[in-house]
């Protein structure tokens, strides 16, 4: 674990965009490679760049100064009108990797949109890690996903206003940097 007396979580600050995108670059470059790292470091650029007002929530984990983590939640949009919204991308350094930042991160986050009205919250990532924090594994029909999914098994959804997850019909629609089958 890390020491939790240094570690201070928060909103970000647009003027932190710059060095948030340089974290999830680095981030994605050293665990996947640099093609990868590029891929999500322009989209989390693009996603504090290009979405609107109350459509974006982004947080940062800070060890003392430094940025360790960094996480977005961008709006999702359905047929039928629910305030939801979608984490994608997180990036923890790599050297605090599994000693808990991430779930704290993650945590942080979700309790902000709680108290700020959001009722659903979604994911597309690795079951093992997201349901440490809540998530479940959901199916399309129970949630259709903007695209078809390339690892089906990764589309995972959180209620914020109760434990059952009720089924939405119809098309979703992701904000603009997110809102493009590669990423799916």
């Amino acid at each position: 674990m890390f020491d939790r007396k240094e570690m201070r979580f928060s909103a970000y600050d647009p003027k932190e965009a710059g060095e948030i995108t340089a974290l999830f670059t680095k981030t994605f470059s050293d665990s996947a490679g640099e093609a990868e790292g590029a891929i999500v470091g322009g989209l989390a650029g693009e996603l504090m760049r290009g979405t609107g007002d109350g459509d974006l929530y982004g947080f940062v984990a800070r060890d003392g100064v430094d940025l360790i983590g960094s996480i977005l939640f961008s709006r999702m949009r359905f047929e039928r009108e629910i305030n939801a919204f979608i984490l994608a991308p997180v990036a923890i350094r790599t050297d605090y990797q599994r000693r808990g930042a991430g779930q704290h991160l993650i945590n942080f986050g979700l309790n902000v949109l709680k108290k700020d009205g959001v009722k659903l919250v979604l994911t597309y990532g690795d079951p093992r890690f997201y349901s440490k924090v809540g998530f479940r594994v959901i199916t399309q029909s129970l949630i259709p996903p903007p695209f078809k999914l390339s690892q089906p098994q990764g589309w995972m959804g959180q209620s914020l206003v109760g434990d059952q997850i009720d089924p939405i019909q119809g098309k979703s629609r992701c904000v603009d940097a997110l809102n493009k089958p590669e990423f799916w």
